[in-house]
């Protein structure tokens, strides 16, 4: 089964189009990026599932793999980033966010998100755990 991705219809200005890769298989991802898709902007950006992915690339040089390990986002121009710089953009793009993810993007503010981003990567799984407990 192929990653779901949904985009919405709206005309997205091209310095402003974005697409996130994450896990929707993780209670806690599922819920953070629930939480992000109903802020005020989020319509503008293409969100994409990964989990139901087969194994294998699920967008040009993206690894399902990866992007159930990492949180991705694609910019306009077709870079992907990820990790601190992918919320950076995330943020970025949403009103209530935007000047905390244009600071966020800049080092030495940059750095420092990455660094929280990889302190946050090995308790992630004790977070997923605990969030699909509380669901279930």
């Amino acid at each position: 089964m192929p990653a779901s991705t949904e985009c919405s219809a709206t005309p997205v200005p091209a310095d402003q189009a974005l697409t996130v890769y994450f896990d929707g298989a993780c209670p806690l991802c599922r819920r953070e990026i629930a939480w992000y898709r109903r802020r005020p902007g989020a319509e503008r950006i293409c969100w994409t599932d990964v989990s139901a992915a087969p194994p294998g690339t699920v967008a040009p040089g993206l690894a399902r793999e990866a992007a159930m390990a990492r949180f991705h986002v694609r910019l306009a121009d077709g870079t992907l980033v990820s990790g601190g710089r992918a919320f950076a953009e995330l943020w970025a793009r949403l009103p209530g966010f935007a000047l905390a993810g244009r600071l966020l993007r800049r080092r030495p503010l940059a750095l420092l998100l990455e660094a929280a981003y990889r302190l946050f990567l090995p308790v992630r799984p004790y977070l997923q755990r605990l969030a699909g407990a509380r669901r279930g």
